[in-house]
C-alpha cells in the first residue's frame, strides 16, 4: 500500500518544503525512557495541544534529579580552580571552561567575577540577590521538589515552526532531566548561571535540567577546542530524548554513524532511526547543541513543579502571597502571564523578585525603569525578557 501525505504535514523552513509521510511518525514510547526515573505511574490523559486540539499526552513526573547522577562542577571557588562551562556570546564569542583564563578575559572586558584575593563571587539567587555587579550562580538543589511534564503521545505537526527563545522548553532526556533551550546571557543580566561539564545547572526552583544535549557534548567540546569531560556515556548516534512535541532527539549522526543530511531549519528530517521511520531531532556541532526550534505542537501547561520559585512554579495568588505583598494588587493584575517564570530567569533573578520590583514601581502600571534600577538589570533586558501581552 503506498504512503499516504498529509497537507498538514508540510514543513516549510526557509526555501526547504518537505513532505512528511502521515504513516511514519513514530508515537512517544515510554519503554525508551531509563528505568526507576518516573515518581509514579505514568499516566495517559487527556491535553489540549497550543493549537486548540484535543488531544491524548503521557503525563510523567521526576524528581529533582534522577538517582545516582553526578551534577558539577559549576562556579569555581577561587580563579584558579576549574569550574564547569560558559557559552559566551560578547567579544570573543565561543564555549569556554570556566577558569582563570576566562575569568580573567572576562574582566579585561568589563566583568570582573572576583574580588582582589581572586575569590568568585557566587550568589544562590533562589533566595539571594547578587550583591556584585557580577555574580557566578550556584543554586542549591531541593530534594523534595518534582516536575510534570506531558508530552502528546502522537506528535502533530505545526503549521510554522516555533521558534525556541532564551530559557524556552526544548523537551526531556531519557533519564527524566528536563531540557531547556540556551541559558540567560551576561550581556543582559550582568550574572553568570555555570553550567556543569554536561550543560546543565539548577533552577531557582531547585530542580536540575539541562541546556544541550548532554550525551553528545563531547562533539562540541572537540568543535570548539573545549578541554573538558562530561561523566554520561557519550554516543552521537543514540536517541538523547524527546522534544515536547513528542518528536524524539538523537545526537549528531545517524544511527549507522553518517552525517544527516536535508536536515530543516530545526535541525530535524524525517528518516531511519532505532523508533523506524519517523520525522526527528539531531544534536548540532556547535553549542548549544539543540533544536533551535519545534516542528510540532506542544500540550498547554506541559511543566509544572512543586517549587515555591523558578520555571513551572505555581502562579497568581501563591506567587503573590511568596512575594509578600498580599493585598497590594487588584484582581485583575493577580494572576501573572504565562511566561513569566522564564523572564524572571533570563534576567537572573527569582520571579518573587521580579514581581516585588514590578509591584513596587506601581500600584497602577509598572515603572519598568524603576524596577529596573531594582532588579539591577537595563530597562532594554527588562523589557524584551518580560513576556508580551497576549494579542487582542
Amino acid at each position: 500500500m503506498p504512503t499516504q501525505f498529509s497537507v498538514l504535514s508540510l514543513l516549510r523552513h526557509g526555501t526547504i518544503v518537505l513532505m512528511v509521510p502521515s504513516a511514519a511518525m513514530a508515537h512517544t514510547d515510554l519503554s525508551r525512557f531509563e528505568d526507576n526515573i518516573f515518581t509514579s505511574a505514568p499516566e495517559v490523559v487527556s491535553c489540549a495541544l497550543e493549537d486548540g486540539t484535543e488531544a491524548s499526552c503521557y503525563k510523567i513526573t521526576v524528581n529533582y534529579l534522577p538517582e545516582g547522577l553526578d551534577i558539577g562542577p559549576f562556579c569555581p571557588v577561587t580563579i584558579d580552580d576549574e569550574g564547569g562551562l560558559w557559552d559566551w556570546d560578547g567579544e570573543n564569542a565561543k564555549l569556554y571552561r570556566i577558569d582563570k583564563d576566562f575569568l580573567t578575559m572576562l574582566d579585561e572586558l568589563g566583568y570582573r567575577f572576583f574580588d582582589e584575593d581572586g575569590n568568585v563571587y557566587i550568589v544562590d539567587n533562589a533566595n539571594t540577590r547578587p550583591e556584585a555587579d557580577h555574580a557566578c550562580i550556584n543554586v542549591t538543589a531541593d530534594p523534595d521538589v518534582t516536575v510534570t511534564m506531558l508530552l502528546p503521545i502522537d506528535p502533530k505537526m505545526a503549521e510554522e515552526p516555533e521558534e525556541i527563545g532564551t530559557v524556552g522548553k526544548v523537551g526531556v532526556a531519557l533519564d527524566g532531566v528536563p531540557v531547556f533551550a540556551d541559558a540567560p546571557s551576561v550581556l543582559d543580566t550582568g550574572h553568570m548561571p555555570a553550567l556543569d561539564l554536561c550543560g546543565g545547572h539548577i533552577d531557582p526552583g531547585g530542580w536540575y535540567h539541562w541546556h544541550a544535549t548532554a550525551t553528545d557534548v563531547k562533539t562540541v567540546f572537540e568543535t570548539e577546542g573545549v578541554d573538558a569531560h562530561c561523566h554520561l556515556e557519550q554516543d552521537k548516534t543514540a536517541q538523547f530524548g524527546y522534544a515536547f512535541d513528542g518528536y524524539p532527539m538523537f545526537g549528531s549522526a545517524e544511527e549507522d554513524g553518517s552525517k544527516p543530511e536535508d536536515l530543516d531549519t530545526c535541525n530535524g528530517h524525517v528518516g531511519e532511526t532505532s523508533l523506524g521511520i519517523t520525522y526527528h531531532y539531531h544534536a548540532s556541532e556547535d553549542f548549544p547543541n539543540l533544536p533551535p526550534c519545534l516542528v510540532g505542537v506542544q500540550a498547554q501547561d506541559n511543566f509544572t513543579t512543586t517549587a515555591s520559585v523558578g520555571i513551572g512554579a505555581p502562579r497568581g495568588e501563591d506567587m503573590g502571597h511568596a512575594a509578600g505583598h498580599e493585598g497590594t494588587i487588584g484582581a485583575g493584575h493577580m494572576n501573572t502571564p504565562p511566561g513569566f517564570d522564564e523572564a524572571a530567569e533570563k534576567l537572573g533573578v527569582t520571579a518573587t523578585e521580579l514581581l516585588q520590583a514590578l509591584i513596587s514601581s506601581s500600584q497602577d502600571r509598572p515603572d519598568l525603569a524603576m524596577a529596573a534600577e531594582t532588579l539591577g538589570v537595563s530597562e532594554k533586558a527588562l523589557t524584551e525578557a518580560l513576556p508580551q501581552p497576549p494579542r487582542q
